[in-house]
């Protein structure tokens, strides 16, 4: 196992389209090692005149699925990085990555709960390498979803997270669509807020294990709303991320 993290060339597997401007790269990596939910990698990119840019990807795969890895990126329009993923890639091309980095945005099966996940648009990404990870160990563990979203078209992994409450092993996922709802919605259409919050967390009481991705005014306003209803700040885990940049 190696000891100290290097780049390495890694070569992309398979591209999946989630919605208009998120694609997940399956990137195969050749001296792989697991990876605890949460963590990420960091992309570099390099132009012929020596120009570098590096980005930080949340890793969107399960630490059990072996020798490839799953990150998940939302094309940003003023971002260099994203926008070189989206366009200018395609099945068997390479890319340089390092990784898995990070130890504090990490949930493993072992951890104890229950687990409260709350998501913001591409901060879903960490939480579903959790959710992927809770469900190839067989954890039991009660745990809620709550993610925010524009629209139901830009609800990531959308397929897949319809599937999850059918196979009845402690997941709930309640969503809220702050633009637009589907037709004859009745659950939550508004951002989040301190009344969602406590509905959300009720079963849960008031010693849940939180993870709180997305942009940052929205980990920041959830975060401080968590604590108004007596959820003790150590229990809380924030990942954000801002327009240009930083971990998604």
């Amino acid at each position: 196992m190696r000891t100290t993290l290097e780049w390495q060339i890694a070569t992309i597997q398979s591209i999946q389209v989630e919605t208009s401007t998120v694609k997940t790269f399956t990137l195969a990596v050749p001296s792989w090692m697991p990876h605890r939910a949460g963590q990420h990698y960091d992309i570099r990119l390099t132009a012929p005149d020596g120009y570098q840019a590096q980005r930080s990807y949340s890793i969107a795969s399960e630490p059990e699925r072996q020798g490839v890895i799953d990150l998940t990126v939302e094309w940003l329009e003023d971002g260099e990085v994203s926008s070189y993923l989206h366009e200018g890639l395609t099945t068997g091309d390479q890319l340089e990555v390092r990784g898995p980095i990070g130890g504090y945005f990490v949930w493993e099966a072992s951890m104890n709960g229950p687990l409260l996940l709350i998501a913001g648009g591409s901060g879903i990404v960490p939480l579903m390498s959790m959710i992927r990870h809770r469900a190839k160990t067989g954890s039991q563990v009660p745990t809620r979803l709550l993610y925010s979203v524009r629209t139901p078209e830009d609800v990531i992994y959308d397929e897949e997270l319809r599937q999850r409450p059918a196979f009845r092993d402690g997941l709930e996922i309640f969503y809220t669509f702050t633009r637009s709802q589907p037709a004859g919605w009745t659950g939550y259409a508004r951002r989040i807020d301190r009344q969602m919050l406590s509905e959300v967390v009720e079963p849960f009481g008031k010693e849940p294990l939180v993870y709180v991705c997305g942009p940052t005014l929205l980990v920041e306003s959830v975060a401080n709303q968590l604590v108004q209803i007596d959820i003790p700040p150590a229990r809380i885990r924030n990942e954000r991320f801002g327009p240009t940049g930083g971990t998604q």
